[in-house]
């Protein structure tokens, strides 16, 4: 009969022993046997009038084995289910040889497993730490810079003869040459739309008044400066910091050239953006887009203040790992094997991963956070709708409930709508406990903060 000894290896570490006898694996080997013997294709021998000692000689070493090992396992894995030991991930075999295993002797056999324990801890108490609500206010300048793109894109393109506005949008034939001129043999050619006021203020003067099929010759580095220079080369198949290709000359030959139309300010443009609103002034347009940006920096801030949590919750619970197990745990559970070494690196952050995860579940399910069928289904419906927002759908909003219907039958959509709902309970929670201070930031202080600090 099986038996499963448990024995403590360190801090929340232990060894399973799995004990199987002849009578545990020896039936069910035979059994197989049988069941080859009746489907085998060999040669010479009619289906199932294959000699069962040839059958045994043939498959009977892989099946034994096979079948050893299977019974070992099983046996481990109905321990597990009745004694419910709370672990880490799935149990780690030992060095267990497979040599010892012989089909002509069959005996009783042990093989090893470690588990790795989840710890008992306590979560640190957020009423204590000391939190910041980092606020931008919707400027007019933000207000004019999405007026003016809204305007952009619901414009109409015109194709003028000359090029004579910043706005103009010209379509670039790029030749690699030299300074004559002369193109590069084998060198780089290719076309290009490039807004104007992209180009450095010399070569805009330079562009200015020319017409499709004119060109102007030019180091990279003279025609474009930062960012725009960093897209330019990138765009022509260089590394962004490429300094030799910066310096390489082009010649630009004009193939077109556009500018868009900004569409009018006027009730139709107000109600084609914000359908349903029923906007009839520029001031109750410019109202509304102000309140949609106070909305997105505010949710942006409480994005920050989410992140101040996590970071305090991460920081200040003490919880303790059986750190040597999870490590040869990474080692062993990738697609691509990892090293000691690399384990060891990756440890900081699988650790505070892996320490979330368990603060963030004992809370979930301490305060019953998990998310309904209907909350699901809702989430998706804001998700769709805010998508096809930017879209003119009209009022027939009939196929949505089929729709997500559908979305509702995707294990992977579900899956991660859950995880969705699940963290916003989550966090409005823990933002409900705390009192932060309030305090006025600029729009790129805030964006750096999230740049250095991203879950």
């Amino acid at each position: 009969m099986a038996t499963v000894v448990r024995e403590n290896l360190g801090l929340l570490n232990d060894k399973l022993t799995v004990k199987i006898s002849k009578d545990d694996y020896f039936p069910s080997f035979e059994k197989k046997l049988k069941q080859y013997g009746k489907t085998a294709n060999i040669p010479g021998f009619r289906k199932g009038m294959v000699p069962a000692g040839m059958i045994k000689k043939m498959y009977g070493i892989g099946i034994f084995t096979e079948e050893v090992i299977r019974t070992a396992e099983s046996e481990l894995y109905k321990w597990l289910t009745a004694e419910q030991p709370d672990i880490f991930a799935q149990p780690l075999p030992l060095a267990n040889s497979i040599d010892a295993i012989d089909m002509n002797n069959p005996a009783d056999y042990s093989f090893d497993f470690e588990i790795g324990l989840k710890p008992a801890f306590e979560i640190a108490d957020t009423s204590k730490g000391k939190f910041t609500f980092n606020k931008v206010e919707a400027t007019a300048e933000m207000v004019n810079e999405e007026v003016n793109r809204l305007q952009i894109k619901g414009g109409n393109m015109t194709e003028p003869e000359t090029i004579d506005n910043e706005e103009n949008v010209v379509n670039v034939l790029f030749t690699e040459c030299n300074e004559e001129g002369i193109e590069t043999e084998g060198g780089i050619k290719k076309e290009n739309s490039v807004l104007l006021k992209y180009f450095s203020t010399p070569l805009q003067k330079s562009l200015m008044g020319k017409k499709k099929d004119e060109f102007i010759i030019f180091q990279l580095n003279k025609a474009f400066e930062g960012d725009k220079l960093q897209m330019m080369l990138q765009d022509l198949g260089f590394e962004k910091n490429d300094s030799a290709g910066a310096e390489k000359f082009f010649k630009a030959t004009i193939v077109k050239i556009g500018l868009i139309e900004k569409r009018d300010l006027n009730e139709d443009f107000f109600n084609e953006i914000y359908p349903g609103k029923e906007l009839k002034t520029e001031e109750d347009f410019r109202n509304t887009i102000k309140e949609d940006i106070q909305q997105y920096w505010n949710n942006q801030s409480r994005t920050q203040l989410f992140d101040q949590i996590y970071h305090y919750l991460v920081d200040e619970t003490k919880i303790e790992f059986p750190a040597n197990f999870l490590k040869r745990w990474m080692q062993a559970n990738n697609e691509q094997p990892k090293t000691a070494e690399q384990a060891e690196t990756e440890w900081p952050t699988f650790s505070n991963q892996l320490k979330w995860t368990l603060i963030s579940d004992k809370l979930t399910i301490e305060n019953k956070l998990e998310a309904t069928p209907e909350e699901l289904r809702e989430s998706m419906k804001q998700e769709v709708m805010r998508y096809f927002g930017q879209m003119n759908m009209g009022n027939d909003m009939s196929w949505l409930d089929s729709y997500i219907d559908r979305m509702m039958k995707d294990e992977k959509q579900v899956e991660t709508t859950y995880r969705r709902v699940s963290t916003n309970k989550l966090f409005e929670l823990l933002e409900s406990k705390i009192k932060p201070v309030e305090k006025t930031v600029s729009a790129e202080e805030l964006t750096a903060m999230q740049h250095n600090h991203h879950h």
